[in-house]
């Protein structure tokens, strides 16, 4: 098989919206040929994402999880287009994995933008008080600051996490699959997470 570099990888990616793992096996599958990846994924049906983001999704699930004795639950809700999707065995085990990854993880939003500024701002602050305390100088602690929020962001919204039982794959990677397994638009819409003893 023929080795594939990340950039190749990354620019698949853009082309098609299909998960990284799936870029990477059809450039080693097509011989590193981008235009035959590209109509390798289609026909795979992992190439969806981007054409089905206008249709309207009005169906779909509220799951939820209880974890840890009732000491910890998470709702999701999980949108698609039809109501046929919505009761298929496979997208109620997706809503499901994603409650529990939740669960596991406690992101802050779904993507950056639903992280309070305060949050964010707080953060940034941090990391340019650690950059200055190691005598960093002014001119690229913000960069540093950068660095890490950048980080910070990959770690707290849920697009960007690691999927727990797959950790190859982020939960955008996994959300593709499904779109791409479906033939529908699907949008995880919101969540609610409870631990026992947070919050007021």
């Amino acid at each position: 098989m023929a080795t594939v570099s990340a950039t190749m990888v990354k620019q698949l990616r853009e082309k098609t919206g299909a998960g990284m793992m799936d870029c990477k096996n059809a450039l080693a599958e097509c011989g590193r040929d981008m235009d035959k990846a590209v109509d390798f994924l289609r026909k795979k049906g992992l190439a969806t994402a981007q054409k089905r983001a206008g249709r309207e999704m009005n169906q779909g699930v509220v799951e939820s999880y209880i974890h840890g004795g009732g000491k910890l639950g998470v709702m999701v809700e999980v949108n698609c287009e039809t109501d046929f999707v919505a009761k298929t065995d496979d997208f109620k085990a997706f809503a499901r994995n994603i409650a529990m990854h939740i669960a596991a993880t406690g992101p802050l939003g779904i993507v950056p933008e639903e992280i309070p500024q305060e949050v964010v701002e707080k953060e940034r602050e941090i990391y340019r008080a650690q950059a200055l305390e190691t005598g960093k100088p002014e001119k690229i602690v913000d960069k540093i600051a950068e660095g890490k929020l950048s980080k910070f962001f990959k770690e707290s919204c849920l697009m960007d996490q690691a999927y727990v039982k797959e950790p190859d794959k982020t939960i955008k990677d996994y959300l593709t699959e499904m779109i791409g397994k479906t033939g529908e638009n699907i949008t995880i819409r919101r969540f609610s997470r409870f631990q026992l003893g947070e919050g007021s």
